[in-house]
């Protein structure tokens, strides 16, 4: 992995390329993984199925799809940056590089389609949502997740003393960072609407978040690793703010610390 801090001005601001991304996407699975399977086994996802994850980012969602589906199935696992795809794994998971917001699907006649934490920062994602629809057979199900700051905007929503203070003061900054990218903070409220609106049938939604796990501070030591220099050089944070919050997230002094809700929403394509 690269150890250049600064991601190319033009993507996301959290680039696979840099070594954090690892540990950002072991926190994301230990966060999130048993709501994302929830939904996948409440669908019925099982041997044989066709399976397409997109921007995947690591393994842990298509290697749990993977032993779902078995030697009869597949899963297609997709991401413009498939450095955290790589490696040793069953024959029926297959990992291809594509960018969802601009090639075309990499298929069609699939059982479910999934993605998470995906479209929030895909610029072309009115594109993304079609091509995702566009990939299904009849009856398949798409299943999306997308985080919505605006309905839970703190790192601590108990912001009892400065250490909070300053945990939630960086977070505003990190997301008006993303925001500065074309990132839509509130598309997961959206996501009902939009599947209703491609056709899909039997809409349903829910929202998760933590709001204390050992995961979410990792995954804050590691977010804020990556954009540290992008809070500096915004005016957001000075480097000593940074390092004091890093020692109060560290040191357990800030042990409340939440996700954005995660939304969750399916439907179900119908006949042709």
């Amino acid at each position: 992995m690269s150890d250049d801090p600064l991601p190319d001005e033009r993507g996301y601001l959290l680039a696979n390329r840099q070594r954090e991304a690892g540990t950002r996407f072991g926190a994301l699975a230990d966060l999130f993984d048993a709501s994302t399977f929830r939904h996948l086994d409440r669908l019925g996802v099982g041997p044989g199925w066709r399976c397409w994850e997109v921007g995947a980012g690591g393994r842990s969602v298509p290697d749990g799809l993977a032993e779902r589906v078995g030697p009869g199935g597949l899963v297609l696992a997709t991401d413009i940056d498939t450095s955290w795809l790589d490696g040793a794994g069953p024959p029926q998971l297959e990992v291809r590089r594509h960018d969802v917001g601009a090639d075309p699907p990499p298929g069609t006649g699939f059982d479910v389609v999934h993605a998470r934490l995906v479209l929030t920062h895909v610029p072309q994602r009115d594109e993304a949502l079609a091509a995702m629809v566009r990939a299904l057979r009849p009856g398949g199900w798409l299943l999306l997740e997308e985080a919505d700051p605006g309905l839970q905007p703190l790192l601590c929503p108990d912001e009892y003393g400065p250490e909070q203070q300053l945990a939630n003061r960086l977070r505003h900054g990190f997301r008006s960072l993303m925001a500065g990218r074309a990132a839509d903070l509130a598309y997961g409220r959206t996501l009902p609407r939009r599947l209703r609106d491609h056709g899909l049938l039997d809409v349903v939604a829910d929202a998760y978040f933590p709001i204390t796990s050992p995961a979410a501070t990792t995954l804050e030591i590691a977010t804020v690793a990556q954009i540290r220099d992008r809070l500096v050089s915004a005016g957001i944070a000075t480097d000593a703010e940074i390092d004091r919050h890093l020692v109060n997230v560290t040191a357990g002094r800030v042990p409340d610390l939440a996700t954005s809700p995660m939304v969750t929403a399916r439907g179900r394509a119908g006949d042709p």
